[in-house]
């Protein structure tokens, strides 16, 4: 580590350019807050929620710059200060003052639990980046952890934002109105500044790498200071924010332990990068061998090696194929080791340039770790063993196969190895004849096209997919019923959706009693979708639905009339059955039908007494009709899964599926888009419900906001996206491999060749 003459003076300077980034990049931050506050202000939510987020952007729009200016001041300040340690000040000081003890109202904590909130999430997206700034910053000026009232803080910058929103007279209701919002654009703006900071005092010579062991061992390092009682409380609910439960499947972490999941978290997510620093170290070595290598972008193998690999290709498959021309042979990894080894020697000795030999040696390498990969089931191992000449031909003939894990050769490799490493020697039967066959049959396609290079691997590689998703749901037997279930829950929660989207609608203008009305939307609507899903969106059931809730509104409307009263005693006996009968195929439980019941029963008795004006009968008959043809009037786009808007998907559960509705710790936005990346077939180790047991990404329903896993033993599990998010942070979803096959297998090919670079060329 180079550091300056005076490293506190070089701290100090680190600081200020914090700051700066802060300062210059606020404009565009709090203009980002202000779309994304007018985006919020027209996505539909309760009427409530819905006029809280126009207001709020309504007064954003008046006061953005003033919230600026006065953000902008507060920055500059810090900058004119020391920038080292700072004393409490503003809502964090909530302890003494001149050595007494004071009460402290209830705005105050108001704000602190605010502006927590703010220092919790941005820590989210920015631990990695605040961990090494740490670290380097504590080098520095000799200290073994930075001050709690630190610039560098996030709860530092969290208070400052809040005390601009307040001073720009803005209002707390506005800011909890736009959190989500503000959580994600105030985040993105401080990962910039510990990422700009960061890149500065590398290239002053700061710590270029970084072992991060010995601080994810100090369990009780925090990226937040330590709130105050208030605030602590909040940040122990935060930390599990993704559910709403207490239970035996909710977990509660300390702000220091969600710390060590986040960096955890950070270094998983960080393997795609991670995957391309050992392709560019492979890249490097080999270049300090055969110059040309790095600078070769296409090659064509000579004559003489086409005709050898030509030639090994025909001994493959004929060393590999048994007695019987429908099966293979099952050779041990050794016996393949050993044909691996003579391949390659007669491989070169038929070059005629270094890149042609070290290309060689570095593809037997490959081949030669993922063919002792002991999670390899043995008659798979044999297909990997044949695709060994395809990708050397593609190998020489394309050198970005060593430069991308983007390679359609590499992904359909890793695509294959991680639907059948999963299973262990008890578990490798329930792999299924046909997941094996259709490996079979990727392996000869690629082999009978030889001249077309990637584009065959990349055919194969979509087919390959589209074979999961058929595979798992018509063909796997562990799977297959759990998908079906997962996808009627799927198009019972959408169609339940819109179904509360078009009532409102419809009595968006009808005096009902107000007790109707949630009805409808928080049960009648579920219940038409549940009977819609059951019997279709036009039987005599889904029919009998829609006329029970014409029959409630027209129930539930001033009557003013003798016999309009009588008409509505003599239609309730049938309707409440109606009602009940409906809510029963829905799987209300029958005290909660008594619930609803009785609230339905006060409402309609109001009616009798209100003084509204009665509902015309051409109004009512226009209702039904709309209700009869609500199906057409659903929109085709597609429709987000919102746990705000419906019943609680633990409802949806049956002896066939386990939904999982509680239980893990709050997700940051970059796992939350990790969950969203995971591919079908995909293995990890769940632990729930006392059981931790492998399982497999079965389906994955409509914008992926459904997830579906199946194990061996044909146990199937429903996420929803938030949800598996938060069980990736927690570590109760942990993925069986954290690196790809091809990945791991550079690596150690790496390792070989940093021992003895010389066997690039002999």
């Amino acid at each position: 580590m180079a550091i300056s003459a005076d490293p506190k003076a070089l701290a100090a300077q680190a600081r200020r350019t914090y700051l700066n980034v802060l300062l210059y990049g606020a404009p565009n931050a709090l203009a980002a807050v202000e779309e994304g506050a007018k985006v919020l202000a027209s996505q539909p939510a309760p009427p409530d929620l819905l006029l809280r987020r126009r207001d709020a952007w309504s007064d954003l729009q008046r006061w953005r710059a003033k919230w600026q200016q006065s953000l902008a001041g507060r920055l500059q300040g810090r900058q004119s200060s020391s920038l080292q340690d700072p004393g409490p000040s503003g809502p964090g000081a909530l302890s003494h003052r001149g050595g007494e003890l004071s009460l402290v109202d209830d705005d105050t904590i108001e704000l602190e639990i605010l502006s927590s909130r703010l220092a919790l999430a941005t820590m989210d997206q920015a631990s990695s980046e605040f961990t090494d700034l740490r670290s380097r910053m504590t080098v520095m000026e000799r200290r073994d952890e930075l001050s709690s009232a630190d610039v560098l803080r996030p709860h530092v910058v969290a208070r400052e934002v809040l005390e601009a929103w307040r001073a720009a007279a803005l209002s707390v209701e506005a800011w909890r109105a736009l959190q989500p919002v503000l959580h994600d654009e105030i985040g993105h703006l401080v990962v910039l500044a510990y990422h700009e900071t960061n890149k500065w005092l590398i290239a002053h010579g700061v710590l270029p790498e970084i072992d991060l062991r010995p601080l994810i061992r100090r369990t009780r390092d925090v990226g937040v200071s330590a709130p105050s009682p208030a605030a602590g409380t909040l940040a122990g609910g935060a930390a599990v924010s993704g559910s709403q439960h207490s239970g035996p499947g909710s977990l509660r972490h300390s702000v220091g332990e969600e710390t060590r999941l986040m960096t955890r978290a950070s270094n998983l997510l960080r393997a795609s990068e991670q995957a391309q620093a050992v392709l560019g170290r492979l890249n490097r070595l080999v270049g300090r061998q055969v110059p040309d290598f790095e600078a070769t972008t296409s090659y064509h193998a000579s004559p003489k090696l086409a005709a050898a690999i030509a030639e090994a290709e025909r001994e493959v498959v004929q060393r590999l194929r048994s007695t019987r021309p429908d099966q293979l042979a099952v050779p041990s990894a050794p016996a393949l080791l050993d044909n691996l080894q003579e391949q390659k020697q007669a491989l070169k000795r038929a070059t005629e340039s270094p890149i042609e030999r070290a290309t060689i040696e570095i593809v037997a390498l490959l081949f030669q770790s993922i063919l002792t990969e002991d999670r390899l089931p043995a008659s798979v191992r044999v297909w990997f063993a044949r695709l060994q000449m395809p990708v050397l031909r593609v190998a020489i003939g394309e050198p970005d196969f060593f430069a991308t894990t983007d390679h359609p050769a590499r992904k359909l490799i890793d695509r294959m190895g991680a639907c059948v490493m999963g299973f262990d020697a008890m578990t490798a039967g329930a792999m299924g004849d046909a997941l094996e066959k259709e490996i079979k049959r990727v392996v000869q396609v690629v082999e009978a096209y030889p001249d077309t290079g990637r584009r065959v691997f990349q055919t194969v590689l979509v087919e390959f997919e589209k074979f999961l998703e058929h595979y798992f749901t018509k063909e796997n037997e562990t799977s297959r019923k759990g998908v079906s279930l997962a996808q009627q829950v799927e198009q019972r929660e959408i169609l339940t959706i819109q179904y509360t989207i078009e009532l409102r609608k419809m009595l968006n203008e009808v005096p009902v009693q107000e007790g109707v009305r949630e009805f409808l939307f928080q049960i009648w609507a579920d219940v038409l979708a549940m009977t819609a899903v059951k019997t279709g969106g036009q039987s005599d059931a889904t029919k009998a639905m829609k006329r029970a809730a014409a029959d409630l509104i027209w129930s539930a409307s001033a009557k003013v009339s003798r016999e309009e009263r009588a008409e509505v005693i003599r239609r309730l006996p049938p309707l409440l059955k109606t009602l009940r009968d409906g809510m029963a195929g829905a799987g209300v439980p029958a005290d909660k039908q008594d619930e609803h019941l009785q609230a339905l029963n006060n409402s309609l008795a109001a009616a009798f007494t209100a003084k509204a004006a009665a509902i015309p009968t051409e109004r009512l008959d226009e209702l039904m009709l709309r209700l009869e043809t609500l199906e057409e009037l659903l929109p085709d786009t597609e429709v987000e899964i919102d746990e705000s808007m419906v019943l609680d998907l633990s409802g949806r559960e049956t002896s066939g599926l386990e939904v999982v509705a509680e239980g893990g710790s709050m997700p940051s936005p970059a796992m939350v888009a990790w969950a969203r990346g995971i591919q079908v077939g995909s293995w990890f180790k769940l632990d729930y419900r006392g059981r931790n047991e492998p399982v497999q990404l079965a389906w994955q329903g409509l914008r992926k906001q459904l997830s579906l896993f199946s194990s061996p033993a044909g146990r199937c599990v429903l996420f929803q996206q938030h949800r598996l998010a938060a069980f990736l942070q927690a570590g109760l979803m942990v993925p069986a491999e954290e690196e790809a096959l091809t990945v791991r297998a550079t690596r150690n090919a790496l390792a070989k060749l940093d021992a003895d670079p010389t066997r690039l060329l002999n």
